[in-house]
């Protein structure tokens, strides 16, 4: 069954416009109405202003039926050539035509009813031709309105990636340029994010500060896949403008940075001169207050919240706990020592709070290994207590950390098994498939159990079923990978234990096979049966 990719479309704020739901063969397509170009829109409906566009975009359920609102943008006051920062995520089939009707508005109030407001044009079009334009950038003239010009309409696309972090930052700026003759200056930010092409587009704005050349911005969270698709070295631009009552707003200057500068919080490495090449220069600055990433704290939650994957209940085991006993209890009778090495990923450690991939649950650098079941368990509950949920979340590092022992031992005497519990959140896709193609050829499997209600088209991929998993043009020796999402298995009656017992069942079931094939890869076969021998019995007591 062909699988969805994901798209951001870019709307304008007012309702109207036909839009056919898209899908493509396992295409995630990122959709964004990049309006900006409507310098040619009419005056008219306001006699002493621009008007402020707003547009909307439909989806026709089917021919018959009639289009229904897919949403609006924001709507941008005085301005003839907006640029608009709301966007949209469709999902797009290649194998379907999906028609898109857009319409713009000049809004004259709050009213929602869009038979208020004056109408300025529309374009029609589909997904594919907005996919299927140079650079995924199609550019096409408002019509509508017979015997009229009513601008020009861009539309821009671009694929999504994994990535589902969320970023929380907040500025200040230091002697900004005075631009208003009476008073100071109104300063706001705008940032862009950098395209494949070349071009940016506009991805966020701060609130306008009204009357100061040393404003503090309110701190904003944005989701890192709209700041730079996950890409932490990909360019963001950073503008700032006097705000201006008709629209007019006055270019302070701008500065340049990225992700993953950004991630260095706040220090000297982030304090950014302003510049504006088109004016005089004034030493002026913009500096990072704070800057937080939220990947796995966002999507799992805080342990002590119900909401979260990881909570604490006191009376039953979270997701992560059932599946780790499940396939726990069955695995640990096959290793004849029950100790267990137990890592954790993706969260901040004291006492400096870095983010690591590759930690020990109980905290023992020198010796991760936990005592059986319980033990692990124990050790799992107790680092919920003294670590940060934190993001990005990678595979790579413990996948290449239980290879290291696999690699040592490639005999036959010992085989392998990584449990990879997650909530299906990766953010090092290309580095963990990589790390997959070169632990299949070692004496080891990895069983990954998704938990949670969220996407796992990831991990399937990662499984290598229908297609065995490869990286950089090489395929994996064999297919090591087994995945199960835990809610196939969750009984409707709340029996845990029954739940358990069914995705143990189905996510060891692979193992012999993935043991054979290794054993049989490198032509080692079992030792002798040992034979019995009446002396090898201890002497018993006769009773």
């Amino acid at each position: 069954m062909p699988k969805s990719r994901t798209v951001f479309v870019r709307q304008w704020e007012n309702s109207g416009g036909l839009l056919a739901f898209v899908r493509l063969p396992r295409v995630s397509e990122n959709f964004r109405e990049n309006l900006r170009k409507m310098n040619e829109l009419t005056r008219l409906p306001d006699l002493f202003t621009y008007l402020p566009p707003s547009s909307v975009l439909y989806i026709p359920v089917s021919v018959q039926k009639a289009a229904g609102v897919f949403g609006r943008t924001e709507v941008i006051d005085n301005t003839l050539n907006p640029d608009f920062v709301r966007k949209y995520i469709l999902d797009y089939f290649f194998e379907e035509k999906q028609n898109l009707r857009f319409d713009v508005y000049d809004i004259d109030s709050k009213s929602p009813d869009l038979a208020k407001h004056d109408f300025l044009g529309q374009v029609f079009c589909t997904l594919g031709e907005i996919v299927g334009s140079p650079a995924s950038r199609l550019e096409k003239p408002l019509g509508g309105i017979p015997g009229k010009k009513c601008g020009t309409v861009i539309l821009s696309a671009e694929e999504l990636g994994n990535c589902r972090d969320y970023a929380t930052m907040q500025f200040c700026a230091n002697k900004l340029d005075k631009k208003d003759f009476f008073g100071k200056s109104d300063p706001f930010m705008v940032f862009y994010r950098s395209n494949e092409d070349g071009t940016f587009t506009i991805c966020h704005k701060t609130e306008v500060v009204k009357n100061t050349l040393n404003p503090v911005w309110e701190p904003f969270s944005i989701p890192v896949r709209a700041l730079c698709n996950g890409d932490y070295d990909r360019t963001i631009k950073v503008e700032l403008y006097d705000w201006d009552r008709d629209g007019s707003h006055d270019f302070i200057g701008e500065f340049t940075t990225s992700f993953k500068e950004l991630c260095r919080g706040q220090n000297q490495l982030n304090v950014y001169e302003v510049i504006n090449l088109l004016g005089p220069f004034f030493p002026s600055q913009v500096s990072l207050l704070s800057f937080m990433t939220l990947t796995s704290l966002f999507l799992k939650g805080n342990p002590s919240q119900s909401t979260s994957l990881h909570y604490m209940n006191p009376y039953q085991m979270n997701a992560y706990a059932m599946a780790l006993k499940a396939v726990g209890e069955i695995i640990q009778d096959y290793d004849s020592d029950k100790m267990f090495p137990a890592l954790g990923f993706g969260a901040k450690l004291p006492p400096d709070w870095r983010v690591s991939h590759e930690f020990p649950l109980n905290g023992n650098v020198d010796n991760p290994y936990c005592n059986g079941m319980e033990g692990i368990l124990e050790a799992y509950h107790q680092s919920l207590k003294t670590v940060q949920l934190y993001g990005p979340t990678n595979f790579a590092p413990v996948v290449n950390h239980v290879a290291r022992y696999a690699a040592a031992v490639q005999d036959g005497s010992q085989y392998f098994v990584l449990l990879i519990i997650t909530d299906g959140v990766i953010s090092d896709m290309a580095q963990t498939k990589e790390a997959i193609v070169n632990a299949a050829k070692l004496p080891m499997s990895i069983i990954i159990v998704g938990v949670g209600q969220a996407e796992f088209d990831a991990m399937v991929e990662l499984d290598g079923d229908d297609v065995r998993i490869s990286s950089r043009g090489k395929v994996a020796e064999r297919d090591i990978v087994q995945f199960v999402p835990f809610r196939d298995y969750m009984d409707r009656t709340g029996n845990h234990v029954l739940s358990m017992a069914r995705l143990a069942k189905d996510v060891l079931a692979e193992i012999p096979d993935q043991l054979i094939s290794y054993m049989k890869s490198r032509a080692i076969k079992p030792n002798p049966v040992p034979v019995y021998s009446p002396s090898d019995e201890p002497p018993t007591n006769p009773v």
